[in-house]
């Protein structure tokens, strides 16, 4: 297989009896590690595809990177073994090893290591990102940059679907599984369970409204943990309010939390709780293609996080749709001990509004959405309105075209995205912790095969972000 590749990967390594050996360093980090990156991502043979992200995780695994669960580092929080950081999630759609490389430059030069990668169950399908093809663009990353440690990939919103449950749950949870198992054999040892779909505030009892939330939280965690590699405890999330509804109680966090804990009885469960505090997924965007300002309510993560270390020894609560937050509101997350923060469409926004961006790229995919989806427009909506909510799902379209822009393009973008993330880490404390990560983190060693590395799940999801 290694003779279909490039030369430039042919002369840097060699593989011996299963066994990758570096020949050539410096024609590794130049040329070949982005070879194979592309071919993984970009290939028509998807056997060739497999054996470059097989190639990807042997190289990192011997330049000591290696996708890890966070679990245990949260779960020292709950006793207060260190505090001062929120962890921000990155939610990469498009781009993904260029902001993944910016990513790490900052995670350098600010001596971190409390950072996740993730992509969500429905961004897999739009960006047309299979797991093992994220995480082979994270680790690549990883090895060009010289990142050396724990790479924490994350399944976002791997979500029920709740139309498609009440008409067929077997279905709908055997698909999640098949996710789930795709993304545990590509390195996602953290895992966000979203179920918070099935809540039903029909009910005037908390617990019933949760009843359906936990039971399926719980099947599902109970499978992630007889699923994951031996030595690593998954770090899984629950989630007890869809983003977009109505704020989250403390009511509603213990009914969650008692019943997950008398459903998993013995089983190691959450390391952490999504809440809704006043946010939504890429933001309430006004006519004009803004994004409108939107009040959260911090005192929430203030007080169902301490209800969540105090009361049931998990790491705290996490906030989702935040990216296209005011810049002055980030530091209040570490104010009230937010554990962690999802960000996705801020990045989205750099890149397609970025000077450098090509020009006539971004109208050949707005007409492409305009040809597709422009039936589902509204009457009352702008132009603007409508790009804005459609442009995600340029990514997986014109992958191709995204990934071969001329290097100076993706250069300028990345160093945009570089100077966000920088601000990022630095409002939510994420810098200076590289030591108390590997105090909690402990490097477990996974090998694997070619085979590990396919593709076989319908990402068609149209749910969660």
């Amino acid at each position: 297989m290694l003779e279909r590749l490039s030369e430039a990967v042919r002369s840097a390594i060699e593989v011996k009896d299963g066994q990758v050996v570096i020949k050539d360093e410096s024609l590794l980090l130049s040329k070949a590690i982005d070879d194979l990156v592309y071919e993984q991502a970009l290939g028509e043979d998807e056997q060739l595809r497999a054996y470059c992200r097989f190639l990807i995780w042997e190289i990192a695994r011997q330049r000591g990177i290696y996708p890890a669960s966070i679990h245990e580092f949260y779960i020292a929080r709950a006793s207060d073994a260190w505090r001062g950081t929120t962890v921000p999630a990155l939610n990469l759609r498009g781009l993904t090893y260029d902001s993944a490389r910016a990513v790490y430059r900052v995670a350098k030069r600010l001596n971190t290591k409390t950072f996740i990668f993730e992509i969500a169950r429905s961004e897999i399908g739009y960006t047309a990102q299979p797991p093992a093809d994220y995480s082979a663009s994270i680790l690549a990353a990883a090895i060009k940059e010289g990142y050396a440690g724990p790479v924490f990939i994350q399944g976002d919103h791997f979500q029920v679907n709740a139309k498609n449950y009440k008409a067929d749950p077997e279905k709908e949870i055997a698909g999640l599984k098949a996710l789930i198992d795709e993304a545990i054999s590509a390195g996602f040892y953290n895992i966000d369970i979203d179920t918070s779909t099935l809540v039903d505030l029909s009910y005037e009892d908390v617990n019933e409204q949760q009843k359906l939330n936990y039971e399926v939280c719980a099947q599902l965690t109970k499978y992630i943990r007889e699923k994951q590699p031996e030595g690593i405890t998954i770090s899984v999330g629950g989630e007890i309010g869809e983003v977009g509804e109505h704020n989250s109680t403390p009511e509603e966090l213990r009914a969650f939390m008692d019943g997950l804990r008398r459903e998993l009885g013995d089983v190691v469960g959450i390391s952490k709780v999504s809440v809704q505090t006043g946010t939504s997924h890429g933001g309430v965007v006004l006519p004009d293609g803004t994004v409108a300002k939107v009040k959260v309510d911090f005192e929430i993560h203030r007080v169902l996080g301490e209800i969540c270390r105090k009361e049931y020894g998990i790491g705290g609560t996490v906030q989702h749709g935040a990216s296209t937050l005011p810049d002055e509101m980030f530091h209040k997350f570490v104010e009230v001990d937010t554990l962690e923060i999802h960000l996705a469409t801020g990045f989205q926004n750099i890149i397609y509004d970025s000077p450098a961006f090509p020009q006539d790229l971004k109208k050949k995919i707005y007409d492409w959405l305009y040809e597709k989806y422009g039936s589902t427009k509204k009457p009352d909506e702008t132009d603007e309105q409508f790009i804005y909510k459609n442009r995600k799902r340029g990514f997986g379209q014109f992958k191709r075209e995204f990934w071969t822009m001329p290097e100076e393009v993706r250069n300028e973008i990345a160093g945009e995205l570089e100077k966000k993330f920088e601000f990022l880490f630095d409002q939510l404390g994420a810098k200076n912790n590289a030591d108390v990560v590997e105090k909690f983190v402990k490097r477990v060693d996974v090998k694997k095969t070619p085979a590990d590395f396919g593709a076989n799940v319908d990402y068609s999801f149209e749910g969660g972000e």
